[in-house]
């Protein structure tokens, strides 16, 4: 068989290139588009068939130095880091911290589940992380980040699994969201609330502009210059930080761990000393990384190593749902209001805890459309979901991971 090995910078430039290739199928597939499926994903997964193809005929196998596709995700979940403003969590009041909090347990849940069902199967527990918040919660990003922790532990296609069951949670979330939601709104006769004569509240424009993934401004150079100078220092920081902590606690963090908490820290010391903060640089960045990422992520999997693992993994999906279903219809629900924002909520719930943030929004729009505006969901899902939750989501899947090992 012949061995193509890629070095760093080829792989890079075979990212940019399966980026751009994903874009142009989901553009061409509208079914792609409707559940949201990232581009990159879409591209390294054409990628990763091909080798799967070429390996399983004895014709070839292609590899590459990954040392690029590591740099590019520990600067991605910096730019996650520096997006968590404690002032903003604390003005988003109750709404914002009981999702939150409902978030933080769904964690556990999802990963107690995953390694019950694998462990049942005579599997590695770790296995079922992967099938656990690694997939479903973080979605696709935080599933190519942990995937090698994964591996690392001792687990054989830690980064397989845990891809394939995010990608799959992505679909899911999509699926369930809306119909979830229509129920709750049909059988309790729920309204949305009067608007006000103001018309939209802050609230709403402020989760219009978290919930932006086309979005544009005007800048100049010297904010993108600072910008980039605060991730850097962010990252240096931080892999002494994430030393600290390894040392400190005996449980092994993922490489970016530090490079977030950092960043948290500089967000907020500049929001307290009333310091320009270059949000949406910082934000345009993080969607370059783990565009780049993601696609290099995904063009190396192995997907020969899912064959073994296929009957474990269905059913653990499966259970997953229907857990995700029960908890989010009589828990998620019921704390969150049973009002009519309550009910929409529930639907951004599904989405972001099955997939990412663009499914719950993708999931609200379809509700709301149908039923009215509903401000309170459209500023508290991507607070949460797209703010704070990964932040929780990689320290609890670090313990878990210590946990089971």
């Amino acid at each position: 068989m012949l061995t193509i090995g890629l070095n760093m910078y080829h792989a890079v430039a075979l990212g940019a290139f399966l980026s751009w290739l994903g874009g142009v199928i989901t553009d061409k597939v509208s079914l792609l588009s409707r559940y949201c499926i990232p581009a990159p994903l879409v591209g390294g997964l054409c990628f990763s068939i091909l080798n799967c193809i070429l390996y399983s005929m004895g014709i070839a196998s292609i590899n590459f130095d990954a040392t690029l596709q590591t740099v590019f995700m520990i600067m991605f979940f910096t730019t996650v880091g520096f997006t968590v403003s404690i002032p903003a969590l604390l003005k988003g009041g109750k709404a914002v911290i009981l999702c939150l909090a409902i978030s933080i347990v769904m964690i556990p849940l999802q990963n107690f589940l995953g390694g019950g069902v694998m462990a049942l199967f005579g599997r590695d527990p770790l296995l079922g992380i992967g099938c656990g918040s690694i997939a479903l919660v973080g979605g696709p990003g935080t599933a190519a980040a942990f995937g090698p922790d994964l591996e690392a532990a001792g687990v054989v296609g830690g980064s397989v699994v845990s891809i394939a069951a995010a990608t799959f949670g992505l679909v899911a979330g999509s699926l369930m969201g809306g119909p979830t939601a229509k129920r709750l709104i049909e059988k309790h006769d729920l309204r949305p609330a009067p608007v006000t004569a103001g018309g939209t509240t802050p609230s709403a424009a402020l989760a219009t502009d978290v919930a932006s993934e086309d979005e544009r401004f005007i800048s100049d150079s010297p904010r993108f210059v600072k910008g980039f100078m605060l991730l850097l220092l962010a990252v240096g920081i931080g892999n002494q930080v994430s030393v600290w902590l390894t040392a400190l606690t005996g449980l092994t963090f993922p490489a970016y761990i530090g490079a977030m908490l950092v960043a948290v820290v500089v967000r907020n010391v500049m929001d307290g000393v009333h310091v320009s903060y270059p949000a949406e640089e910082i934000d345009t960045m993080g969607n370059m990384f783990l565009s780049i990422f993601l696609a290099m992520a995904l063009a190396g999997l192995k997907l020969w190593e899912l064959i073994d693992l296929a009957m474990p993994m269905v059913i653990c999906l499966v259970l997953q749902c229907v857990v995700m279903f029960l908890f989010s219809y009589f828990v998620v629900f019921n704390v969150m209001g049973r009002n009519y924002d309550a009910a929409v909520m529930t639907a951004g719930f599904i989405g972001f805890a099955m997939g990412a943030t663009s499914n719950a929004m993708a999931n609200m729009q379809v509700v709301t459309k149908k039923y009215g505006p509903s401000p309170v969901a459209y500023f508290a899902i991507p607070m949460v979901g797209g703010m704070f939750i990964d932040f929780f989501n990689a320290v609890l899947i670090a313990a878990n991971i210590g946990w089971w090992t």
